[in-house]
């Protein structure tokens, strides 16, 4: 194979504020799952780095699921579609696939035999399904609440018990199979976020927005205590998962703290303190062999220690909203990516060991169109909130100086060795020297898309639609010589090769072209493969290979001087087109789109 999937840094969970997370765990204690958007993300969690993406669905994905068998996953979305696919084969072949209820699915359950499913949501009809997996067929009527329901438990062993939590601030209580409707519990004065059985099925807890969390009988369903006495927790709970030996557990809160249960003794044994802001909120968590999880509203994902409550083990983050934008910097023998997000969020991540982390302090406050690394070891990016920031890359925290405030939106950055960088805006173009405007172009009688400035500094290109215009550099202004070069549609990317040659562009007539310098800019290639506009291009360190991506959802790496040769990734975030390109060495190239994944590809000619 021309090319091969070496790395995938995958996405966050897509969270909501106050509305709890499933996060799936697999019968091994090897993965866990969740989702973001139309993706189920699995991941290893002893290396979180090591993630596989299942893009089948065609809505936003809400829950996804082991089965206890651990051979299939079913996972659930907001038309009310269930899919139950293959986990041992890398292609996840779709075993069966129901519609149980006509809306949003919150919560699947599983008999331990893996044969029956209970399926719980937003239906029109009805809130809930339960059904042999692999005929669809109902075993049972789960009925009695008035709202939507929002969490679903089976008892793991026979008699089987099937427990609901509702927005009615009802628990219902059912025998089976088939599923017949015992009783409602009705205690809790606030939404019933989560019901969950202990393993050895002889407990079961319901978890609430009123702070509270329930213990009643897993074969009778009657209330046998609660967690904590009065309250468990000062805020809502959003979700529970209990030990392996049934006899702790965790619970997650809206109060921004995870706390670890004696469920005989009531008592909290250890409270997991995991921050003080909004986006601290604890919106799910997960008890797997000896790790504890939980996720914030923010997306990062925290194993906790029990020795030291707190401070997590370790947090994985990265993006949860789409990212626009990634750069290669490497440093130490080290390579490291950069990418910036549509939350205006910017990420670094170690590219062998997808150890990530965000700068400190505040940043942009809009979505990152682009990035660059300067010769001076910064990240210079530009943002929707017309500025230009330049980080410190050793430093790894924004600085509240080193902003550049445009007069309007900038679209690309470029930057040159001697502090030059500049900003392509809308009808406008600034040039920069040491972070300060130094010349500005305005009334251009053309609107300028993107801007490069030659690796010498001795020229600025600006393209447009059907032109590029070519500005010299000359001490601090930008002088127009009337050189322009004609081009096919609107450049929507443009960049020089690192040793100056050549100039590449892409442009909404498909094509990708490249001018040589120094032949006055005479056209040396044109490659032609996509078959909607491309949006981004890189150059390979070699100055020998183009890789471009299109809303075709197609990347192509092109040779110079063979039109002809070109490797063609086909769909290589399967449900986006890729929104930036980054080579990392000439055989490795970064590729980012808006499911908010980071992959490497190992490419070779």
């Amino acid at each position: 194979m021309p090319y091969e999937l070496k790395h995938v840094f995958a996405s966050l969970p897509q969270m909501e504020r106050g509305v709890a997370k499933v996060i799936g765990g697999d019968p091994k204690g090897n993965n866990f799952l969740y989702t973001n958007g139309k993706c189920v993300i699995i991941r290893n969690i002893e290396n979180p780095a090591i993630a596989d993406i299942y893009t089948e669905h065609a809505h936003q994905v809400t829950v996804a699921k082991y089965a206890p068998s651990g051979f299939y996953i079913a996972s659930g979305d907001v038309s009310g579609k269930i899919r139950i696919w293959d986990t041992t084969q890398k292609e996840h072949l779709l075993k069966f696939e129901y519609t149980p209820i006509s809306g949003k699915i919150k919560d699947i359950a599983w008999t331990e035999d893996s044969k029956r499913m209970a399926v719980v949501g937003e239906g029109r009809e009805k809130f809930a399904s339960v059904f042999l997996w692999d005929t669809g067929s109902s075993v049972g009527d789960v009925s009695g609440h008035a709202k939507l329901i929002n969490s679903v438990d089976i008892r793991q062993k026979r008699p089987y018990r099937l427990a609901t939590g509702s927005d009615d601030t009802c628990v219902g209580f059912f025998e089976g199979p088939p599923f017949k409707f015992k009783f409602t519990i009705k205690d809790h004065n606030q939404f019933v976020n989560c019901v969950r059985f202990s393993p050895d099925g002889s407990r079961f807890v319901t978890a609430s927005a009123d702070g509270q969390i329930l213990v009643c009988d897993g074969t009778t369903g009657e209330r046998v205590s609660s967690l904590g006495g009065e309250k468990a927790h000062k805020g809502g709970i959003y979700a529970v998962s209990w030990s392996p030996d049934s006899s702790q557990l965790i619970s997650a809160s809206g109060d921004k703290t995870v706390k670890l249960w004696d469920v005989g003794a009531g008592t909290a044994v250890t409270t997991f303190n995991l921050g003080t802001d909004v986006s601290d909120q604890q919106l799910g968590c997960l008890w797997q062999k000896d790790h504890l999880l939980s996720i914030s509203l923010s997306g990062y994902i925290n194993y906790l220690d029990k020795n030291n409550p707190d401070r997590p083990i370790r947090t994985i983050k990265g993006h949860s909203k789409s990212i626009q934008c990634v750069t290669v910097h490497n440093s130490d023998g080290r390579a490291y990516i950069y990418s910036g997000s549509h939350d205006g969020h910017i990420n670094y991540w170690d590219a062998d060991t997808g150890d990530n982390d965000c700068f400190s302090g505040k940043g942009h406050t809009n979505q990152v169109s682009q990035m660059v690394t300067s010769d001076a070891g910064e990240l210079v990016t530009c943002s929707m909130d017309d500025t230009l920031r330049y980080t410190n890359i050793g430093k790894k925290e924004y600085s509240a100086s080193d902003v550049a405030k445009m007069d309007f939106q900038p679209r690309s950055v470029s930057v040159a060795p001697g502090g030059l960088s500049l900003a392509v805006c809308i009808g406008q173009v600034v040039l920069l020297k040491d972070k300060k405007k130094i010349f500005t172009l305005d009334n251009l009688g053309y609107e300028p898309e993107v801007g490069a400035l030659h690796p010498n500094g001795s020229t600025a290109a600006v393209g447009s639609d059907g032109k590029i215009y070519l500005y010299s550099i000359q001490g601090n202004t930008l002088k127009d010589e009337g050189k322009t070069l004609d081009t096919k549609g609107v450049i929507t990317d443009m960049a020089y090769s690192s040793d100056g040659a050549y100039l590449a562009t892409v442009s909404t007539s498909k094509v990708a072209t490249v001018f040589s310098v120094v032949d006055g800019y005479s056209v040396k290639d044109e490659f032609h493969g996509h078959h909607a506009k491309p949006v981004t291009l890189a150059w390979s360190p070699d100055n020998q290979h183009i890789a471009t991506g299109g809303m075709d959802m197609m990347v192509y790496v092109w040779t110079l001087g063979e039109s002809e040769k070109r490797i063609k990734l086909q769909d290589a975030h399967r449900l986006h087109h890729v929104s930036s390109l980054a080579w990392r060495d000439e055989h490795t190239l970064v590729t980012v789109s808006h499911d908010a994944s980071v992959k490497q590809w190992t490419i070779t000619y």
